[in-house]
């Protein structure tokens, strides 16, 4: 697939526009489409770089990692922990709104879990893996995804300043090793799953954290709640 062929936001082809030149993006971009050809796969077309319409790159404030894109019916919609309007909250998501309430001390006006209203304010909601085969987490592990969205951490860390990376688990945090810790805040802690969030996801104050940087450097702190 040729550079010009990708349907993502002006901003961000400009900075990505050599990766999709690479083989392995190529390569990625045959297996999803003949992915999407025989089956069901998450998110819809042309919700896959949703994060990226959202959020462009000089507005970026804020970064979620997420790994894969939710695997259900009308769960996916290319922002990470979010799910659609009619969705029921997933474990995860209901976590964090608990620890959103709990960190600002405020309780939220909408629990809706489509995240776009974060979206919007700068918070690019990124999955290291943006297509999921129906049913099948993980399956779109491995394909070249991983590396496409490391290059995006990195142009944000090398061509933006003041950010803020919240890295939920271990598997975020891998992905933080392209990140300049000392141009960026990154806050990490357990995951929100309810497998760790009480090994010390609860009680992280990730939202209040990353509004005192902002604010301290300047930039508009984001409307959680």
């Amino acid at each position: 697939m040729e550079s010009r062929e990708i349907a993502i936001e002006p901003s961000w082809k400009r900075r990505l526009s050599a990766e999709f030149e690479k083989p392995y993006f190529k390569d990625l971009s045959t297996f999803v489409r003949e992915e999407y050809r025989k089956g069901k796969v998450y998110p819809l077309p042309e919700h896959v770089f949703r994060a990226f319409e959202l959020t462009p790159f000089d507005v970026v404030k804020v970064v979620i990692l997420g790994q894969d894109p939710y695997h259900g019916e009308k769960q996916a919609v290319g922002l990470s922990f979010a799910v659609s309007e009619e969705a029921t909250l997933p474990p995860s998501l209901k976590n964090i709104f608990k620890e959103l309430e709990s960190d600002l001390g405020k309780a939220l006006a909408d629990k809706n879990g489509d995240l776009t209203r974060w979206a919007t304010q700068g918070v690019l909601l990124l999955n290291a893996t943006l297509t999921v085969r129906a049913k099948t987490p993980g399956s779109h592990q491995g394909k070249g995804w991983e590396q496409f969205t490391d290059a995006v951490i990195k142009k944000l860390s090398d061509e933006r300043e003041h950010l803020v990376f919240i890295l939920w688990g271990n598997y975020a945090r891998q992905k933080g090793m392209h990140i300049d810790r000392t141009r960026h805040l990154v806050i990490e802690s357990a995951h929100p799953s309810p497998y760790s969030a009480a090994n010390g996801f609860f009680g992280s104050k990730p939202f209040s954290r990353t509004n005192a940087y902002l604010e301290e450097h300047g930039k508009v702190p984001v409307a959680w709640t």
